[in-house]
């Protein structure tokens, strides 16, 4: 067999292929063994008949389609491997010459993965900033700790006032008709967080315990149920109870209860400061990372094939897909209740999935151009940190990697090291 390679743009190839008569014969053989049995001749059982037979009857070109399918991969991924070509789309084939005895002549054109014009990717004055961590923030976050170990306590001494729980029973009414849905008994409400309809929590401030009011309000213009949307209404109220927040102390003991390791106020601050300075550094890592890589890209140029953006769209579905499963939802549920179409949810992914491939192919071209590989040590620590991340035996994990897991992680090891001197070349 004899191929050619040409290339017709940046993202699609061209194949030529010139293929013996005698492979071409044997494609024939397979073609008739898989549709003689489908195959009646008069005066012969059925898949008995001889293939000159069946030619004679049906033509001579009766088994030739069948037969370039059933030597074609083989030839193909013979034609691939040879002029290193990496296809992104199925191969559109145009057959020249076909026949018995003759060589089998026809090319392929194909969609591959596209060429990178890179520009600047480094030195792009970019740097890492990380927010400052000030005492404002550790006190709030303790404030935060402290307000998950409140306590309600019961009030009856004094009238209800903003932050307070109150417990109420109350029934809406328009006009003289109550109306569906506005009535419930025992209702735990925190005064000024917003539940209720605005001006109906206002409205309680003031009121002491065993009090019965009316609560005037009216509905927003935009509100569900459109029979109230706009409608002045009197809800009828009863305080049932009143309760206060009290939060506890800050002090050792409370410390000692809320963390692992710290046994005083001054270590529990310093903890609080430190997780909270880890965690403003991640943050400033990621948007630094994200930053880079968006600029390297915005200075590329790549004529992607809509495939590629496709089969990355596919993969995000399949991803919501499996989010949907995890929340015990059908993905074809998830857009009956939400009343999107699949075809709908696919544009929307379209320029985060262009965006996603652009990148992926942007790294490739940088790994390329600065002949970035991965170590064993590098790979040997890809694999270790995904056992970490799944909760696997590292040696027992290792004994199991096949030759082409190891590749994966390989290629994962190489392009997270492109990604770091992306990042240590952006200044």
């Amino acid at each position: 067999m004899a191929t050619t390679f040409e290339k017709l743009s940046s993202n699609k190839v061209k194949l030529g292929f010139v293929v013996d008569p005698e492979k071409f014969d044997e494609g024939l053989k397979k073609a008739y063994n898989k549709l003689k049995g489908r195959i009646s001749i008069p005066g012969f059982r059925k898949g008995k008949a001889p293939m000159r037979v069946i030619e004679n009857h049906y033509g001579e070109g009766v088994f030739y389609e069948d037969a370039l399918d059933a030597i074609f991969p083989e030839i193909y991924q013979a034609a691939l491997k040879e002029h290193d070509v990496h296809v992104v789309d199925r191969p559109e084939i145009d057959v020249e010459q076909i026949g018995r005895g003759k060589e089998l002549k026809f090319t392929v054109e194909v969609f591959v993965r596209p060429d990178v014009e890179l520009g600047e990717y480094k030195h792009l004055g970019i740097v890492k900033t990380v927010d400052e961590v000030t005492d404002d923030d550790v006190n709030a976050e303790i404030e935060r700790a402290r307000d998950r170990s409140a306590r309600w306590v019961e009030i009856t001494d004094r009238p209800a006032k903003l932050d307070d729980q109150v417990n109420i029973d109350y029934a809406g009414f328009d006009g003289d008709e109550q109306f569906e849905g506005g009535t419930a008994q025992n209702h735990e409400l925190i005064l000024g967080s917003g539940s209720f309809i605005p001006g109906f929590e206002d409205q309680l401030v003031g009121a002491k315990v065993g009090d019965e009011l009316d609560v005037n309000v009216t509905f927003p213009e935009q509100y569900h149920a459109e029979n109230l949307a706009g409608k002045p209404v009197v809800f009828k109220v009863k305080v049932n109870g009143i309760r206060e927040k009290e939060m506890p102390a800050l002090d050792d003991d409370f410390v000692t209860e809320v963390s692992e390791t710290a046994n005083t106020v001054a270590e529990y601050k310093a903890e609080i400061r430190e997780r909270l300075e880890k965690a403003a550094d991640q943050r400033g890592e990621a948007a630094f990372e994200n930053e880079v890589i968006e600029t390297v890209c915005e200075n590329a140029k790549a004529d992607i094939p809509d495939a590629m953006i496709e089969d990355q769209i596919d993969g995000m579905l399949r991803d919501m897909e499996m989010r949907m499963m995890y929340q015990g939802m059908k993905l074809d549920d998830y857009f009956k209740y939400t009343g999107q179409t699949r075809e709908q949810v696919r544009e929307m992914y379209k320029p985060q999935a262009e965006e996603r491939v652009m990148s992926q192919l942007v790294i490739e071209a940088v790994r390329k151009a600065e002949n970035i590989e991965a170590t064993d040590e590098e790979i040997d620590a890809e694999i270790a940190k995904y056992a970490e991340q799944n909760k696997m035996e590292l040696d027992k994990f290792k004994q199991n990697l096949s030759d082409s897991d190891r590749e994966y992680f390989a290629e994962a090891a190489a392009i997270r090291k492109t990604i770091d001197f992306l990042k240590a070349n952006a200044a």
